[in-house]
Parts: C-alpha cells; sequence; structure tokens
C-alpha cells in the first residue's frame, strides 16, 4: 500500500500562517502528482494530524519543522503514538524535519534578495532570526547556517537572533553586527511561515533600527520538493 504523505505543521492563531502552510502543501501536490498529499496541524489550526491520520490507512508524517527541537521529539510522536494505538493497523512513519538542508537556506536567501539585500554587501549585517528553543542543539543548528552564511558571502558579519528561550535576541544580534562595523542591518527569516514569533522578530528589529526586513520562507520549489525527499527516505514506494 503506498503511504499518504502527510506534511504536518504547528499551526497558528494567525491565519497566515495555515494559509501559507496550505500554499506550499499544495506546491507539493503539484511538483509530485503522483503522490497522495495532504495537509495537517498539531493545534490551533485545522485539520489535526489525529484526524487526518485518522482518515487513511498508511502514512509517512512529514514535519513541517525547520529544525529537531520539542515539537519534533515529543508531539508528533505523541499523537502518532495516540493514532496507532486506537488503530493498532495503522502503518505511520514519521520522518527527519526539514533542516539542516541547503534548500531551506537558499529559500531564506531568495526572500532576504527579494527585500533588496544581495550576498555581497559589506556594509550590511545579516540577522538570522529564528524561533529558538529550550533544546540548545536546536539553536546551535541556526548558530551553524549563520556561521556558513558569514563565511561564504560578502556581508559585514551575520548573526543568529532567537524570538523567545534562548539567546542572542534581536537587539542582541543588532548591536554584534554593529559593533562589527555593519552600517545597515538585514533580517532574514527562518520561519517557514508568518505567526506571533516571525512578527516580534520584526517587531524588535524594527525597533533596534533594522533596515531590511525579509519574508518567512514560505511557498518555495526546493522546499516543496524536500518534503516528497523527506517522505520518501522514509518509503521506497513513493
Amino acid at each position: 500500500m503506498t503511504p499518504t504523505l502527510v506534511a504536518v505543521a504547528h499551526g497558528s492563531h494567525d491565519p497566515r500562517s495555515a494559509a501559507t502552510v496550505v500554499e506550499l502543501v499544495g506546491q507539493v501536490r503539484a511538483r509530485h502528482p503522483g503522490l497522495d498529499v495532504r495537509g495537517a496541524f498539531l493545534d490551533l489550526s485545522v485539520p489535526r494530524l489525529d484526524a487526518v491520520l485518522a482518515d487513511v490507512e498508511s502514512a509517512v508524517v512529514v514535519p513541517l519543522l525547520l529544525g529537531r527541537a520539542f515539537h519534533a521529539t515529543v508531539d508528533v510522536p505523541a499523537v502518532v503514538a495516540e493514532a496507532v494505538a486506537a488503530r493498532p493497523e495503522l502503518d505511520v512513519t514519521v520522518s527527519e524535519v526539514l533542516g539542516p538542508d541547503e534548500r531551506l537556506e537558499r529559500a531564506a536567501l531568495h526572500r532576504l534578495a527579494a527585500a533588496g539585500v544581495g550576498t555581497d554587501d559589506p556594509d550590511v549585517g545579516v540577522v538570522l532570526g529564528a524561533a529558538g528553543s529550550a533544546q540548545a542543539p536546536a539553536n546551535a543548528a541556526v548558530a551553524d547556517v549563520a556561521t556558513r552564511w558569514a563565511q561564504r558571502y560578502g556581508w559585514a558579519g551575520v548573526e543568529p537572533a532567537f524570538a523567545c528561550a534562548a539567546e542572542p535576541t534581536v537587539p542582541q544580534a543588532v548591536a554584534r553586527l554593529r559593533a562589527a562595523g555593519a552600517r545597515r542591518i538585514a533580517v532574514a527569516s527562518w520561519f517557514l511561515a508568518p505567526g506571533m514569533l516571525p512578527d516580534k522578530v520584526t517587531r524588535l528589529a524594527r525597533e533596534s533600527g533594522a533596515a531590511v526586513l525579509a519574508d518567512p520562507i514560505g511557498r518555495d520549489d526546493g522546499v516543496a520538493d524536500l518534503i516528497a525527499l523527506r517522505a520518501r527516505e522514509c518509503s521506497a514506494v513513493l
């Protein structure tokens, strides 16, 4: 039996978030027409993951998460375990999260370029704005992206910044970049979709004098292909 690809996001009270996820899932479906692709959410938006799993016989669940933190290690497995307990015949595999992957980095850089910042401007310091986690490896993965960008591109510097649970904060990151000689501050978004935490990063960046604010990654061909790849890594028949 060919499994259904269930792409699951966290969910948000912000309708822009669910709309962005729906667009991205639709893009996966359009680019990979041989797959049965469905979207789901852990909380706050519908359809919920448990409801989608109740409607399929076999599934590969792909967490639409940029890093491996609490939602990936606790929330998704818990919902899947409950679904299997209720229906022991249900065959479910959970894939790796989306990150780390070069496709995500390229998509974030495309959004930054669309906001007017190329990769060779020594006057610009780039803040890589992310959610932040109580789990240090998730934050370290964001910092690794910032380090790679700093090594590859001709900016004054690149600093990670977190909306919650970790440092540096956005104001701290901006201060570090100014101390390193940045004359302009740009914020790249390490978020898949709009919502409360991306808005917090944007607000803090504006208050700190950032000149350029890139949109979240959102709909992107490379990210859509990455979602399909994560599913196929778990199933020989997809």
